[in-house]
């Protein structure tokens, strides 16, 4: 047990390093906290590793609470590793001798704490407010809902988005500039980077691929192996490297026992759920009506963010179409239900709502002679099923309507459809 002097030292240096981390871009998520502060409920920051938790925790102590009349604590600091749940009280003692009686708490990493939602209830109980991070969806889903049901705000911090990266290169969008071919140049030029190099904060700053590399050990070892006891270390690898470098194509879990050897379907459906709690990965089923033949229907997996595809996958060239409707993939997933439609002919993605689906969009690199029957059929065949009068298909660079059996088909390219989406242009 540290001394209550260690346990100063430690929150005097952890509150130094918040207030001297970099405020970084402004994420658009700040919108959406920012009516959450006068409410009394805990605000879980959620999301993958070094994907911006913490500078967006710095964004909110900056500018919703102007860097004071706070208490920081971070449990990634090694220091505090072997800091357990019933030694709250006297941390609590401590900031209160180092910074007085305060009722907002930052904290990051709750995670790793045992029993932290006992500590973080009790105060709830007592008008503090809370917002904290984790990099794992279990922090949600299990921790969390045993004492505060219905008691917590749920915020998943992603990759740059488009705009968000556009703001790096410190490029300002207006809806002008969608019209006017040298800016649109540019924003394509900027736009096919973005693709590429997908949008973690880090890497984008010092363009190096061994950031992404890293992180996605960190993701494996750490939050996976070590968190659940993996004892095959090597047979999880083979199966998430397969993962990696198939994006968007279908798989079943029969087909990852045969190529990877595992013993069980039901290991290799822990695997895939460990590494979709860490936010790495996402997957989406096929349409159907039945619950039962969702589950048991072949599925597809996709990246948090492209950048991770150029560094770990095994593939020697990147296909443009499956970095597009990867990219797709993450812009459409955090607010809607999202499947893959195949029925004769194949629509990569169906959105629904409120078990209603609404949209049906198609990702290509682009129309041509070769393709065009294919994509066309696949989207009308969505269309059809569920009586809907228009839809999108995007590309690359293409742009036109057609109509088509009385359907009305939208083709666009990806990055204006994504700024248009993001509602960011002003």
């Amino acid at each position: 047990m540290l001394s209550k002097d260690e346990i100063k030292q430690i929150l005097a240096d952890q509150h130094a390093a918040i207030l001297a981390k970099q405020i970084g871009i402004k994420r658009t998520l700040l919108s959406q906290i920012e009516k959450t502060i006068p409410l009394p409920q805990v605000i879980v920051i959620t999301g993958m590793r070094r994907v911006g938790k913490s500078t967006l925790m710095r964004q909110i102590i900056h500018q919703y609470y102007k860097d004071e009349r706070f208490y920081y604590i971070n449990f990634e600091d090694e220091r505090l590793f072997n800091f357990k749940a019933e030694d709250f009280n006297f941390l609590y003692e401590a900031l209160i001798e180092l910074y007085g009686e305060q009722k907002t708490f930052f904290i990051d990493e709750i995670q790793n704490i045992e029993h932290f939602e006992n500590f973080v209830r009790r105060f709830y109980d007592s008008n503090f407010k809370f917002f904290i991070t984790g990099s794992s969806a279990r922090l949600l889903s299990m921790e969390l809902g045993t004492k505060l049901t219905g008691r917590h705000f749920d915020i998943v911090v992603r990759p740059f988005s488009f705009h968000e990266y556009l703001s790096l290169k410190k490029v300002t969008v207006d809806k002008e500039m969608l019209y006017n071919t040298v800016e649109r140049t540019k924003i394509k030029s900027h736009f096919r980077n973005y693709l590429f190099n997908g949008g973690m904060p880090e890497y984008l700053l010092y363009n190096e691929p061994e950031i992404l590399a890293h992180i996605y050990e960190d993701i494996v070892i750490k939050d996976i192996a070590v968190r659940y006891g993996v004892a095959n270390l090597s047979e999880m690898r083979d199966i998430y490297l397969y993962l990696i470098t198939n994006v968007g194509n279908k798989f079943s879990y029969n087909k990852l026992k045969t190529i990877s050897n595992v013993g069980s379907i039901s290991t290799i459906k822990n695997y895939l759920q460990y590494l979709c709690e860490t936010y790495f990965l996402q997957i989406i089923n096929k349409f159907d009506y039945s619950l039962k033949k969702q589950i048991v229907n072949e599925k597809k997996a996709y990246l948090v963010d492209n950048g991770f595809f150029k560094v770990l996958s095994t593939k020697i060239t990147q296909d443009v179409g499956w970095l597009l409707e990867n990219l797709v993939c993450n812009v459409l997933i955090p607010n809607q239900q999202l499947y893959y439609f195949n029925d004769k002919y194949e629509c990569d993605f169906v959105i629904q709502e409120d078990h209603k689906t609404f949209a049906a969009v198609q990702v290509t690199t682009e129309i041509n002679e070769a393709n065009e029957k294919r994509e066309y059929n696949g989207l009308l065949n969505a269309l059809k099923t569920f009586e809907l009068n228009e839809g999108l298909i995007l590309t690359f660079d293409q742009e036109s309507n057609i109509r088509l059996d009385n359907k009305t088909l939208h083709i666009k390219p990806v990055w204006k459809w994504i700024l248009e989406t993001e509602a960011d242009v002003r």
